[in-house]
């Protein structure tokens, strides 16, 4: 199979798809790369090195997406990208469609196979291609929210962490999966009161197997929930439903009723988002103002730190792409159910449940479009 691997063009996206060293594997396996110029400049890695790997470097990406069979990529691919993919052409990455009614219309307009890495299960449960940049965004989301909290950047003035004989910031961490626990790790490292709520019962006491009295974790109720967000300093918003549109969870009357200055980091922003007043931002502009509350939302928060998230990437996503260019779609998906997870979009059909129902499309069983 000839694999193609884009650079990404998502406002200040330094990932890229393939390492290097991914590239050599499926070179060994006796499959064609192609890589675009200057690709993995944001992580250090040069055309020499893909070269080195065994790949052609591509100069455009007009002449990639039309010789490649797949086309692997991190970030959903964007308007100019969606047009040169074709009938049958295979699409491996981040999509999040569930809030992106005009990519989801796009890529069923194309006809491509679209599998998604944020829907892929696996044999322990859970999400994991998404895990691995959960991890990074939990962990960046204290950062981004102690900046933010800085009185030059809109916040309250406070230290997360306070100092001896000042109280520290209170954290509300609202989901304690992956992004949530990551968050936690890093909020108790830096001193904070860190607070964290959850509906589900096994996943509190998960929580507290961990982390013990270093936190305080709360049923998730609407009282609850509403008081927390109330008197926090910080809020992290780490809820995720997979493959829907995140619940908005802190509504526009909450956000006027918070302290001026306080903080929200809202990680579900890439699905939507968990605030009735979040809307995506970027890197290079990630904070906006509400009601005094500061606002960070940026919908690729890996791509600050591309050289550690793209190598924790492809440790999950190069087996997958190994089985999609060895056995081709339909016999890899047939072999593996939880790589058929993955499935979105497909000859025009939305086989992911979720995402039909948020857009109002007719749901097709992956399964159906395998035979």
């Amino acid at each position: 199979m000839h694999i193609g691997v884009p650079k990404e063009i998502k406002n200040h996206e330094y990932r890229v798809g393939m390492t290097p060293t991914s590239v050599r594997e499926l070179v060994l396996a006796g499959h064609q790369v192609s890589v675009q110029t200057d690709c993995g400049v944001g992580i250090g890695r040069t055309d020499d090195d893909y070269r080195t790997a065994g790949a052609e470097i591509t100069d455009g990406p007009e002449a990639l997406f039309e010789k490649c069979d797949m086309i692997v990529k991190v970030k959903e691919p964007q308007a100019s990208e969606r047009a040169m993919l074709r009938e049958g052409q295979i699409l491996f990455t981040y999509l999040h469609l569930a809030p992106d009614p005009e990519q989801t219309r796009e890529l069923v307009d194309s006809g491509a196979v679209c599998i998604a890495y944020e829907t892929v299960t696996g044999p322990g449960g859970g999400l994991p291609l998404l895990a691995p940049m959960s991890k990074v965004a939990g962990r960046m989301a204290v950062q981004a929210g102690a900046y933010a909290l800085e009185h030059p950047h809109g916040g309250l003035g406070m230290l997360l962490g306070g100092v001896p004989g000042v109280d520290p910031a209170k954290v509300v961490v609202i989901g304690a999966g992956m992004v949530g626990s990551h968050a936690t790790h890093i909020a108790v490292g830096m001193g904070a009161d860190v607070w964290v709520l959850d509906r589900n019962p096994d996943v509190i006491e998960k929580h507290w197997e961990q982390f013990g009295r270093g936190t305080n974790s709360v049923f998730s109720t609407a009282d609850a929930l509403e008081h927390h967000v109330l008197t926090a300093d910080l809020v992290i918003g780490a809820v995720l439903i997979p493959g829907a549109s995140a619940p908005k969870l802190i509504t526009k009357d909450m956000v006027k009723r918070m302290k001026p200055g306080a903080v929200i980091v809202d990680v579900a922003i890439d699905q939507g988002g968990c605030s009735e007043t979040s809307r995506a931002t970027t890197h290079a502009e990630p904070t906006y103002i509400v009601d005094d509350v500061v606002h960070y939302c940026v919908a690729n928060m890996p791509g600050g730190v591309p050289r550690t998230s793209t190598y924790a990437l492809n440790n999950v996503t190069l087996p997958h792409v190994l089985a999609l260019a060895n056995k081709g779609w339909k016999k890899a998906l047939s072999d593996d159910a939880h790589l058929m997870a993955g499935l979105n979009v497909c000859h025009g059909k939305v086989t992911y449940e979720e995402v039909a129902e948020t857009l109002g499309y007719e749901f097709t069983e992956a399964s159906s479009l395998l035979n």
